[in-house]
């Protein structure tokens, strides 16, 4: 009997009424006597108490929408996700209204109920640690109502992880840019995160991840790629365990397009560098790279940020005096593009003579390009190889009495064998 009242007044407040009514009624017949102030126990009493409940029965029964409502996460759910928390579908029937708010600040989240009216869920993802309600009305095929409200909260950032990736949704980079992705919160299932990301290519290259350090996965395929090919990055780390108590709320798709493959090669020796693009030389520049006490890293680099204007502080990087300043403090470097972590630019230099481009090198370890001050002379050397430069593309720096550049040291993983790169996936 309890039971059925209850399901009854989930569905429509009129029959909760009637169950309500209808339990005052038996309370009657149980607790006094029958007319003749009997105990109630005689079979009179019985059939009357047995068929009043039936007639109730059927009548709410009756009245009952048909329509099943279903809300996601169950109510009272603390660990919700943000991008499937508050989806809302109905069986049965069509949804006619849902409203959803978080509870503390009132704020109402938007959606649109689908076209079919089968189901609804939220506009955009939802905030973390934040407690909301769902409130959703459907009727049945004869219009009868049905109600269902639920809370949840959605994950913490105590208790969830993210990864910010490189480069963005819709840019075009050069075949040189990887895909890589920093977690906010270390890793320790590897294989479980990375399984959960996938990256294609339409050339149809094979990629492989390769896991730097606990919080850096970065893929690439064996080969730079290909010109004019489009990669896909699915993340599909919602609900997917990092470390004990640590899920992931990710669930996101972002593209980018390869434009040309431009290699340029710095020859430190020679002291100049030969931008090719698609296979053809277009440009010979003269450059000054690191000098002999501060030399330039060998290897091949990937253009990873670009500045028409920047400040350089040797103290930022290590280059510092007895007292503790930077060695130079430069405020408007010209057409500055970054080639390393650690301070590797390839820029424009308007502070040293014509003379030393192409036949000394004098850098703290940047290479530099003839450039003029306040970067709005097209047609210096720093300006041309600025314009026609875009992110991703590669650097190349040869016959330096340094060391090759660490893989990790900015996004130059391709100074790492394929054999190497393999073994540091997970999968």
């Amino acid at each position: 009997m309890e039971k059925r009242v209850m399901t009854v007044g989930k569905h429509r407040k009129g029959i909760a009424a009637v169950a309500v009514l209808l339990s005052g009624v038996l309370t009657l017949t149980a607790c006094g006597g029958d007319d003749e102030g009997g105990s109630g126990s005689g079979d009179k009493g019985k059939d009357k108490s047995s068929d009043s409940q039936s007639k109730a029965d059927k009548a709410a029964a009756d009245e009952a929408s048909e329509a099943r409502i279903s809300i996601k996460p169950k109510d009272g759910s603390d660990t919700a996700s943000i991008n499937t928390g508050g989806k809302v579908t109905v069986s049965k029937g069509k949804l006619t209204e849902v409203a959803m708010v978080a509870e503390q600040s009132g704020t109402a989240v938007e959606g649109a109920i689908a076209a079919d009216g089968k189901s609804w869920k939220p506009a955009a993802a939802l905030e973390r640690a934040t407690k909301y309600e769902v409130k959703a009305v459907a009727k049945d095929s004869d219009g009868r109502e049905a109600h269902e409200v639920s809370t949840f909260t959605t994950v913490s950032p105590e208790n969830s992880f993210i990864g910010y990736f490189t480069p963005d949704d819709g840019k075009t980079v050069g075949v040189g840019m990887p895909v890589s992705i920093n977690f906010d919160k270390p890793v320790s299932d590897k294989k479980a995160v990375q399984s959960a990301i996938k990256v294609n290519s339409s050339s149809g290259q094979k990629v492989v991840g390769h896991w730097f350090s606990a919080t850096r996965l970065d893929f690439r395929p064996e080969e730079y790629w290909k010109a004019g090919s489009k990669v896909t990055v699915d993340l599909n780390l919602d609900g997917v365990d990092a470390s004990n108590g640590v899920t992931g709320v990710q669930d996101k798709k972002v593209t980018f397009n390869v434009g040309h493959a431009q290699v340029s090669t710095v020859d430190v020796k020679s002291k100049k560098m030969t931008v090719v693009r698609d296979g053809k030389t277009i440009k010979t520049i003269p450059i000054s790279a690191g000098s002999a006490e501060n030399p330039t890293y060998n290897g091949e680099m990937v253009i990873s940020e670009k500045f028409k204007e920047t400040r350089m502080d040797g103290s930022t990087v290590g280059f510092t005096d007895k007292e503790g300043k930077g060695e130079y403090d430069i405020k408007d470097v010209p057409h500055a593009m970054r080639l390393s972590t650690s301070g590797t630019f390839i820029h424009g230099n308007y502070w040293g003579s014509d003379g030393i481009f192409g036949s000394a090198n004098t850098s703290h370890g940047c290479v530099g390009l003839n450039d003029a001050k306040g970067a709005g002379d097209p047609k210096q050397d720093g300006a041309w190889f600025y314009e026609n430069s875009m992110l991703g593309d590669v650097v190349v720096v040869k016959n330096s009495p340094d060391d090759t550049i660490k893989a990790d040291n900015g996004l130059n993983g391709w100074n790492m064998s394929w054999d190497k790169w393999q073994g540091g996936s997970a999968v």
